[in-house]
């Protein structure tokens, strides 16, 4: 019996629910045994790798900026996504076509289906890589590829390319359950993207997990470039609009570089960009001019993080979802409130049921005047009541609302906060993208 062929992106959303396998099944053998079969399309592209706990897609966006303002046709490869399914897979800033999502789906069908026979059904997140793999290689061709690792390093799906540079933002505690306990255990995960020669740039700044990555790269005999020591960024302006900031290394100063993202950690992850992008001008012959350089950072947008996404009264959206992101995110609203005075803080929170609740919450609810818990739209999802309990271990003082939705949730803010006050979404991507859809396309009427 033919199959019917995928008319549109829903029939291949629901063929995945079959055709892929459940959950995060680490390993690189599914991989490359489909792009053997595949005629490897990854060796025809020039790849940017990028990992990290936190910190990689505002850093691959900074990339992919500057080189498009350069002239570079840049491909991106992120996740997860916040605004839209497709933006997962991009072409200078504009995601992968439903027909050529659909096209490329159809191609790989009978490949998913031997590999079941084979090695396993692949992932969904297996499946996009391929799916982003073929579209780059075979369709768009950009010049470059800014390709974000989904988990870890070592065994993600990401991990069978041969990139120009490594780049391993940060080293935090995430996902643990899978890639270690320890920073420096969780830094060897990261880490097993480094390939012989293969320069890496790092914002990693914890000692054990920089002498976990020092160690990978002289395996490797891959140069290093640290945060700190090798290339360095000071903030000479912060505010809730971005910052103003200067960069050096061994190859030059850039001073008075203009960023529209808030938060301190942004200037480090712009540091980690740009030294980054002087490697592909050092040693790639990739022409980067300095105005180039202060046109992308200064035209950089990244959805979801420190964004304020509406006002009066102002509500600020930010994925942090572990504890490093959770207490970066609570030095950036002190420094947002130093310069904006705001009446009141009103916290709305998510967070899934597979990550440190109380590491995530604690530095975040001293900030706060109240707190609305929900959940949200993922199986993964931590119970609000188990959320609210949380809340309550932490700060029992503090008001305390529960809303079974994140559009409950919304209309629980709504009744609570005046125009002066500041409204903080956070604790859960899955969160930031509900409430930022509902925002930007007016689903919730009164914001």
């Amino acid at each position: 019996m033919t199959q019917q062929r995928f008319v549109t992106k829903e029939d291949v959303f629901r063929w995945m629910e079959e055709g892929c396998a459940s959950g995060i099944q680490p390993g690189l053998e599914r991989m490359n045994w489909a792009l053997e079969r595949l005629g490897h399309p990854e060796r025809r592209l020039k790849f940017i790798h990028i990992a990290g706990t936190n910190g990689k897609g505002s850093t691959a966006a900074m990339i992919a900026q500057v080189l498009r303002k350069a002239g570079y046709s840049t491909g991106m490869f992120i996740s997860p996504y916040v605004t839209e399914w497709n933006e997962r897979i991009s072409v200078d800033g504009r995601p992968i076509p439903d027909s050529s999502f659909v096209r490329w789906a159809e191609h790989l069908r009978p490949l998913v289906e031997e590999m079941d026979r084979e090695v396993g059904k692949p992932t969904p997140f297996e499946f996009w890589t391929l799916l982003a793999l073929c579209y780059f290689a075979r369709e768009a061709v950009p010049w470059f590829v800014v390709w974000e690792a989904g988990l870890g390093g070592r065994f993600d799906s990401t991990n069978v390319v041969f990139p120009l540079v490594s780049v391993i933002t940060n080293i935090g505690l995430d996902h643990i359950h899978l890639l270690g306990s320890t920073l420096g255990e969780i830094a060897a995960e990261k880490a097993g993207i480094i390939k012989p020669g293969v320069p890496v740039v790092s914002g990693t700044e914890n000692p054990d997990a920089i002498r976990v990555i020092e160690e990978r790269a002289k395996e490797n005999k891959s140069d290093l470039y640290l945060l700190h020591r090798d290339f360095q960024a000071e903030t000479l302006e912060s505010g809730p609009g971005g910052q103003r900031f200067r960069f050096g290394n061994v190859y030059r100063t850039l001073s008075d570089l203009q960023l529209p993202l808030a938060g301190e950690h942004q200037v480090k992850n712009a540091a980690v960009a740009l030294m980054t992008l002087e490697l592909l001008r050092q040693f790639y012959a990739t022409v980067l001019e300095d105005e180039d350089i202060r046109a992308g950072l200064s035209a950089t947008v990244w959805p979801g993080r420190l964004e304020k996404a509406a006002d009066e009264p102002d509500i600020w959206l930010d994925g942090a979802h572990n504890r490093e992101a959770a207490r970066a995110l609570a030095e950036s609203v002190r420094a947002i409130r130093r310069s904006h005075t705001y009446d009141r803080l009103h916290l709305m929170l998510a967070v899934s049921a597979d990550k440190e609740v109380d590491e995530i919450i604690k530095p975040l609810l001293p900030l706060a005047d109240s707190v609305v818990v929900t959940r949200a739209d993922i199986s993964r999802a931590l119970p609000v009541e188990q959320l609210a309990e949380a809340v309550r271990r932490a700060a029992p003082e503090i008001r305390l609302q529960k809303a079974p939705t994140a559009a409950e949730g919304l209309r629980c803010l709504r009744e609570e906060a005046g125009n002066g006050d500041m409204i903080l979404v956070t604790g859960s991507l899955f969160l930031v993208s509900e409430v930022r859809n509902m925002l930007m396309t007016n689903k919730e009427q009164g914001w």
